[in-house]
């Protein structure tokens, strides 16, 4: 699971942007402003039966500030992304 989700800059990283991208998810904002420090991706790759499955996690990351529950306060009642 990506370590993002509790991050106090979750809403404003743009590594973390770039997750919700690939993950084809909604943004939590457009215009990313924080560049965080030696962000750690984990991205694996699964075939499926006619395509490639890939998801990123961020698994490790310099600037990471524990803020427990913050995607969760952003986006209530949504699922957390897996």
């Amino acid at each position: 699971m990506c370590i993002c989700i509790n991050c106090r800059y979750v809403d404003s990283c743009q590594t973390y942007h770039a997750v919700e991208e690939q993950h084809q998810q909604p943004h939590l904002t457009d215009q990313p402003t924080f560049e965080p420090k030696e962000p750690t991706i984990n991205v694996n790759v699964r075939t499926k039966m006619n395509y490639i499955e890939m998801e990123w996690d961020v698994v490790g990351c310099e600037s990471f500030v524990k803020d427990a529950g913050k995607w969760m306060r952003l986006r209530p009642g949504e699922p957390i992304p897996a």
